[in-house]
């Protein structure tokens, strides 16, 4: 028999398992590859027997990597992610002109669509796909070039391009504010709330934005959301109070939907990141729109901080 080049597991095992590490379910890797979850039992078994050592842990509710195990995913959905980017490249020829961003749910509907108009005006041949999700994992999808992320700026495989900081003050709707005329930060633990739950892990809620702000909390009870632009229209209905990240909210504020109350201000522990595969080049077109990111980026860093208030807060409510 002719030995393999490579030295590998077959490609079929090889795909069945990073669709499982991916997932880590053999039931859904099974799902996405169209066979039984029998079928990926025996080629995970078959390629941990061959290598010679386990690459899942099996639990009564799933699976989970072992260290060797995600050794081994780490290499393949990077090889695989690449592999994806050259077929397409090549079924698309060399004159297309597009490229897929990632974002969280809300990034993308309050900061990232409402400035796109601009890069459509300057750059109208270039075809901008948006993978807008709240599950990170869909993030190394392979046809993502560019990702737009909150947190410390350290993400496997990726070089990450600091955006712009972060921090977050109590909104809520004229009306609410004229309703509380005199609170102080002190009174916020005592009035209604708008909780955003459900969302991603780094999501802060009243709870801990309250802690690191010095602020008792004797009521975090309220209304609870799973959007924090459902909160927002919440608030704007004379709800209560929503915790606002200035990047997402400032715009509201300053038409007038919203207005700061109290001075309560608190920076966030993360920032917003630019970033894309470490491993892989970036096509024309991710170039150009990357260029585009930088810029509005740059703007944004330029504007007074809210620390200054260059947000507008109700005037009854200001603290001192």
């Amino acid at each position: 028999m002719v030995r393999r080049y490579y030295d590998l597991p077959s490609l079929t095992g090889l795909a069945v398992f990073e669709a499982s590490a991916r997932h880590l379910s053999f039931t859904l890797a099974s799902a996405e590859l169209n066979v039984t979850p029998g079928a990926v039992s025996r080629q995970i078994k078959a390629i941990e027997e061959e290598i010679g050592i386990p690459l899942f842990v099996r639990k009564s509710k799933g699976v989970t990597l072992t260290a060797a195990g995600e050794e081994l995913y780490s290499v393949l959905a990077g090889g695989f992610s690449r592999f994806s980017e050259v077929v397409r490249s090549l079924k698309r020829g060399a004159s297309a002109r597009n490229v897929t961003i990632a974002c969280s749910d809300v990034f993308g509907t309050m900061w990232l669509i409402p400035r796109m108009p601009d890069f459509w005006r300057n750059s109208s041949d270039i075809t901008v796909d948006h993978l807008i999700s709240d599950d990170v994992k869909n993030f190394r999808r392979a046809e993502v070039e560019l990702r737009i992320r909150y947190g410390m700026g350290a993400w496997i495989d990726e070089t990450a391009e600091f955006l712009f900081d972060e921090c977050l003050y109590p909104v809520c709707s004229p009306g609410f504010s004229e309703a509380h005329k005199g609170a102080t930060a002190s009174d916020l633990g005592r009035l209604p709330l708008l909780h955003v739950d459900w969302v991603t892990p780094d999501w802060m809620g009243w709870d801990e934005i309250l802690s690191r702000g010095g602020v008792a909390r004797p009521n975090i009870e309220g209304r609870r959301f799973g959007k924090f632009s459902v909160a927002l229209q919440a608030a704007i209905a004379d709800q209560g109070l929503v915790a606002g990240w200035h990047r997402l909210v400032g715009p509201l504020v300053e038409q007038g939907q919203l207005v700061r109350f109290t001075d309560f201000v608190i920076p966030a522990p993360g920032a917003y990141y630019l970033t894309w595969n470490s491993n892989r080049g970036l096509s024309p077109a991710a170039v150009v729109f990357r260029d585009w990111i930088r810029r509005l980026a740059e703007e944004e860093r330029r504007a007074p901080s809210p620390h200054h208030r260059s947000v507008p807060a109700a005037p009854s409510n200001r603290v001192g």
